[in-house]
């Protein structure tokens, strides 16, 4: 980051207001730094080290935004679509100004863990495939998994386009025995992210699943207290354990 920035570019960042706004509450003598009032919105400041305040509220500066989403389904993991909500728009207007990005993706019918950021650096190392950041997911399968299935995935199952998946850790929590149906409720952690892979690993030992919600990516592990489409801020504790996970390896 640069030593210094523009307080305009600074406030608009902040998602305060539009350049053009900035500038005429700099000529309404609202802007102050250092306690000083300023009159030029194009003038030079320490973001970090200058107290700079806007209509008397003090501003504080923050390059990078963190965000933990619940997805709901329905909605795309995308900065912007044109037939379906986004992620994006699920967030407060103060929070897309810094133009956050999902890091990864999640299917348009998948729920659960997702997180938003604008700090790309970090994104990159969480993605990248040779960091192999375990995934874990809760899903409902029909039919019934069993022993087989979890050293199939544990060897690596063979897709549909002939790609042999990393070993899965596959858990089975329980199995429900219908008349006409078996459903099986599992955990799955993967350390790789293939298009909808989860559902073809088991469409690969000849199994559906029909519910799929993310539990964790990397130490960052969904709130249970978020509903779906609720969010929330990343405490520094999490974010201290999400970018240890991405320099472990």
């Amino acid at each position: 980051m640069a030593k210094t920035m523009r307080v305009d570019k600074l406030l608009s960042h902040m998602g305060c207001g539009t350049r053009s706004e900035i500038k005429k509450w700099t000529k309404a003598g609202l802007i102050q730094v250092n306690g000083a009032v300023i009159k030029d919105s194009g003038k030079q400041v320490h973001p970090e080290q200058d107290e700079i305040r806007l209509d008397g509220e003090l501003i504080r500066y923050r390059e990078f935004i963190y965000v933990m989403l619940n997805k709901p389904p329905g909605v795309v993991s995308a900065t912007e679509d044109r037939h379906d909500p986004t992620v994006v728009e699920l967030l407060a207007d103060e929070l897309q100004a810094f133009e956050p990005f999902p890091v990864g993706r999640l299917d348009k019918d998948t729920e659960g863990l997702l997180l938003l950021s604008n700090d790309g650096k970090l994104a990159h190392e969480l993605l990248a495939p040779k960091k192999h950041v375990p995934k874990t997911y809760y899903a409902k399968v029909q039919g019934r998994v069993d022993d087989a299935d979890i050293r199939a995935f544990e060897a690596g199952v063979t897709l549909d386009d002939g790609y042999v998946t990393k070993p899965a850790h596959l858990i089975i929590t329980s199995v429900e025995e219908g008349a006409s149906l078996t459903m099986s409720h599992i955990e799955l952690t993967i350390s790789e992210g293939k298009f909808h892979q989860v559902k073809r690993m088991f469409e690969a030992v000849g199994k559906k699943v029909t519910y799929l919600k993310r539990l964790s990516m990397g130490a960052l592990v969904l709130d249970e207290a978020l509903s779906l489409g609720e969010w929330r801020e990343l405490t520094d504790e999490e974010l201290h354990s999400l970018k240890n996970t991405s320099l472990s390896k």
